[in-house]
């Protein structure tokens, strides 16, 4: 039966992340041939935000602009999606399954009454029954969720569901609505970013990642230009981190980020199984370790036994030649 299914996009610094289009496509899935809505909060001028989620399979979107939405908070995204949630009464809400998307959807679900699925990584329409897949114990075993009766809430790993194919000839409507906000607990006077060059973590197709065995802070340069040349960006085990190899907001863990990238390339990670947690559902992994006994081969799909220090220079020139050949 066709459903009518509510896209939560999210944007980053003016522009929207690709996990919104990811949504859409997940959405498009749970709708069964029904009608796909985005929905965008922030300040400014929404409207080719807008546009850009409808090229990408929205059928119409409502954008919600207000300088209360400039920066995030529980409490104003939660008020003016409750409204447009309230207006437009829909049979499914998708989001991406993000810092902001684990913060604000277990909110707006208790707010509903509402079962939540989170961080599904697989949607599929089975004969009419919408069925998700999620990962648990740590990414050891996953299971199928499927929700009977009420609103269909979920929120979708990034990186997993490819978005649809971006069409430019795709028309909908893109509308403003005003809402009031008010009762704010939470005001943000001031956002320090940390510098960070490059892709993305949670959204990176190639990820190279290091771990004690790069020994410095140092060490991470060879990695760096390695993922330069391959388009992607750095990563670091929590031991890493620990040692002030790097800074914590590269860490990739159960108690750092989960990524499911393309190419993961582990360089001088043991393979605890906090790390595998977050790493193991990556298309591709590739292990350097001079350990030949080292836990991250039992999931790497190619093993380098070698000292990283030799072997990421040579693939660098390996890839640099391979570019200039192409």
């Amino acid at each position: 039966m066709s459903k009518k299914v509510l896209v939560i996009g999210e944007a980053r610094e003016g522009s929207l992340r690709n996990v919104s289009f990811e949504a859409i496509a997940a959405a498009n899935i749970v709708s069964d041939g029904g009608e796909v809505i985005g929905v965008l909060c922030g300040s400014g001028d929404l409207n080719e935000m807008g546009k850009e989620m409808v090229y990408y399979g929205a059928e119409r979107v409502i954008t919600i602009s207000n300088e209360e939405l400039k920066t995030y908070t529980s409490d104003g995204y939660g008020q003016a999606l409750a409204e447009v949630i309230e207006d437009e009464s829909p049979d499914g809400i998708i989001m991406g399954h993000t810092a902001i998307g684990k913060d604000l959807t277990p909110k707006l679900a208790s707010r509903l009454e509402s079962g939540l699925i989170s961080d599904a990584t697989e949607v599929v329409n089975d004969g009419g029954s919408i069925v998700f897949t999620r990962p648990i114990y740590s990414g050891k075993a996953f299971e199928k969720k499927e929700i009977t009766d009420g609103l269909v809430f979920a929120t979708i790993r990034p990186n997993n569901i490819p978005p649809l194919t971006r069409d430019e000839s795709l028309t909908g409507e893109v509308t403003e609505k005003t809402v009031e906000i008010t009762n704010i607990r939470t005001i943000i006077k001031d956002i320090i970013r940390k510098s960070t060059d490059g892709v993305d973590l949670s959204e990176a197709k190639v990820i190279v990642a290091g771990g004690r065995g790069v020994k410095s802070a140092e060490g991470f340069e060879p990695l760096t230009e390695l993922a330069d040349v391959l388009g992607g960006t750095v990563g670091a085990s929590r031991g890493a981190c620990d040692a002030g190899y790097c800074d914590y907001s590269l860490q990739i863990g159960q108690t750092g980020k989960v990524v499911t990238p393309d190419l993961y390339i582990a360089c001088g990670i043991s393979g605890a199984i906090q790390h595998l947690a977050g790493m193991s559902n990556s298309k591709v992994i590739v292990a350097i370790n001079k350990d030949p006994e080292a836990n991250i081969f039992n999931v790497a799909d190619y093993g380098i036994v070698g000292d990283l220090f030799d072997v990421v220079p040579k693939l660098i020139e390996e890839v640099k030649e391979m570019k200039v050949n192409a």
